[in-house]
């Protein structure tokens, strides 16, 4: 998997072999005929995340969605990465939901968090002095084949829209300086979550799942 060829194909729209959805194939199945040893990761927001690459600051995912999958009791939805985010949708329908952030005025709605991720899927959940307005603004839906961006800094949350299970291809690029936030209670707690793994029997039935999604083709 190369992250420069699909940074361009998702970019230039450039018809490198192959491609996306094919490299996502591709490494789906060398997990479900056990070549690639790999154990998904329960997301505290919701999903599972097969990180397939880590190169330097970069890296490259794919994330499931399913009704099963559920955010993790009083996680925040909207948040902000540290990184640059190019999702491209592998299957169904995915809505991202921009949140706009403005000073505080007189009337502040949330407290902005910073999510400190640590050894261990450890993630510190810390209250910031900063009070703002999150106000959400329009959702934009994405089907199979389309691409969206996040810049890092940039509130939203994240959806299925319509569908039971849909999946993404994640590239992302750490930003140094940046931080990962959260919009929280204007009286909330620091607090821990820990991004648990899935075993290996979770992990293929999840990763078989989702080839058979593929046009129904599964090759395990």
């Amino acid at each position: 998997m190369d992250y420069d060829e699909l940074e361009m194909a998702l970019t230039h729209g450039d018809t490198v072999s192959p491609g996306p959805r094919g490299s996502a194939v591709r490494a789906l199945t060398e997990v479900a005929t056990g070549v690639r040893a790999l154990r998904a990761v329960r997301h505290p927001l919701g999903f599972l995340c097969l990180p397939l690459l880590r190169e330097g600051l970069r890296g490259i995912c794919v994330h499931l969605f399913a009704p099963e999958y559920v955010a993790e009791p009083d996680t925040a939805p909207w948040h902000a990465h540290s990184w640059e985010l190019r999702s491209h949708v592998l299957y169904g329908r995915v809505a991202n939901l921009p949140v706009r952030v403005s000073g505080t005025g007189d009337e502040p709605t949330h407290r902005i968090f910073e999510v400190r991720s640590g050894p261990g899927g450890v993630d510190e959940i810390v209250p910031t002095p900063v009070l703002v307005r999150g106000e959400p603004g329009h959702a934009h839906i994405s089907g199979p084949g389309e691409t969206y961006t996040l810049t890092a800094g940039e509130f939203h949350a994240t959806s299925i829209e319509g569908t039971d299970l849909a999946a993404t291809l994640v590239l992302g690029r750490s930003m140094p300086g940046r931080t990962d936030l959260s919009l929280g209670p204007l009286d909330g707690p620091a607090r821990t979550m820990t991004r648990r793994l899935c075993d290996e029997e979770q992990t293929l039935r999840t990763v078989r799942t989702a080839l058979g999604r593929f046009d129904g083709h599964v090759d395990v």
